[in-house]
């Protein structure tokens, strides 16, 4: 089992900046991709950036140029850095982690979400 531990969301003024971070723990066998999503109210879920163990990353439309994602393998931890923020990206981020691992003689992949850390953009 993995556990996921978010930090970094707060209250922030349109235009500024914060950083989440995601630590995964527990018995990790291998962590193939990890990436944020993010849920607005009365909204459904959506991708906001992830990127795979080799640093290949991908970004909605609505982060590219202002968001960047970025993982450190050792530590299992994921980050998002989030400048030029608009009261638009309001919500409760949520981090995702997808983890390779035997079952069997096989592989198999599992999900995991975190608990979600609320990121408000005031005008």
């Amino acid at each position: 089992q993995v556990q996921l531990a978010e930090s970094g969301g707060g209250l922030v003024q349109a235009g500024g900046s914060l950083r989440l971070s995601c630590a995964a723990s527990g018995n990790i066998f291998s962590i193939v991709r990890m990436g944020w999503y993010r849920q607005a109210p009365g909204k459904q879920r959506e991708l906001v950036a992830d990127i795979t163990r080799g640093d290949s990353t991908n970004y909605a439309d609505s982060a590219k140029g202002r968001f960047t994602i970025s993982r450190d393998n050792a530590k299992n931890t994921v980050y998002l850095q989030m400048n030029s923020l608009k009261s638009e990206d309001t919500a409760t981020y949520y981090c995702k982690v997808m983890e390779l691992r035997p079952v069997g003689s096989q592989f198999e992949q599992f999900e995991y979400w975190g608990q979600g850390t609320l990121v408000i953009v005031s005008e």
